[in-house]
């Protein structure tokens, strides 16, 4: 009898031990699968991350590419050139700290406009474009009497209208809007050149280089 009991115990003693070892394995396979769903779901969330951050990069490049690289194409005329080419006087002199040249320049501009041929202008847009010569030629009037920096308050005045006239007009000439950010207290300027290069008008010799292509203007 004494032997029966010993042998019972032994036989629940390893029941037990096979119940706890299979628990354990068992504790361990949950664990280990639930360390490889966390593992997968910290994958996921960080494949979408940087999915999500790949295509907020290209479309920030996208806009970037669409405000710098929206070229304007103008019919080729040359209605306009003793306009473009007076404007682009004042510009170099402003460019050179030239107050002289760009008072004579902003004079001439004045006789340019007061010369200009309207009959070759549709009889429709005549309205539009007289009423940009007069801003212009507001502008002129200061540029053509006043200090440098009186020059070049009116000089980056003229660009939208110009721009405007030109849409109207057209070009002899492709031309390049450029565009820097720190003028008039970082409000930014811009202005027309002939040239790629950045030379700047608005701050002269202080800071020649500051600013970039913004707009190409193309011959259609």
């Amino acid at each position: 009898m004494k032997n029966l009991n010993v042998s019972l115990s032994r036989t629940v003693l390893i029941g037990l031990m096979v119940l706890l070892t299979s628990c354990v394995d068992k504790k361990k396979e949950e664990n280990g699968e639930a360390e490889n769903h966390q593992e997968q779901e910290m994958h996921d969330e960080n494949m979408t991350d940087e999915h999500m951050n790949h295509d907020d990069k290209m479309m920030k490049e996208a806009n970037n590419s669409m405000i710098e690289k929206s070229d304007l194409t103008v019919k080729e005329s040359e209605i306009a050139s003793s306009l473009i080419e007076d404007y682009l006087k004042i510009k170099s002199a402003l460019v050179n700290d030239d107050n002289d040249s760009a008072q004579k320049a902003g004079k001439s501009f004045i006789n340019s406009i007061a010369n200009f041929n309207f009959s070759k202008i549709e009889e429709s847009e005549q309205k539009e474009v007289k009423e940009i010569l007069d801003v212009m030629k507001n502008h002129a009037q200061h540029i053509s009497e006043s200090d440098i920096a009186e020059q070049r308050k009116h000089f980056a005045k003229i660009n939208a209208d110009m721009k405007n006239l030109l849409k109207i007009t057209g070009s002899d000439r492709m031309l390049y809007q450029q565009y820097c950010q720190m003028y008039n207290n970082n409000e930014g300027g811009a202005w027309l050149s002939e040239n790629k290069e950045v030379k700047n008008p608005l701050f002269g010799s202080k800071m020649l280089k500051c600013g970039s292509i913004k707009q190409t203007i193309t011959l259609k």
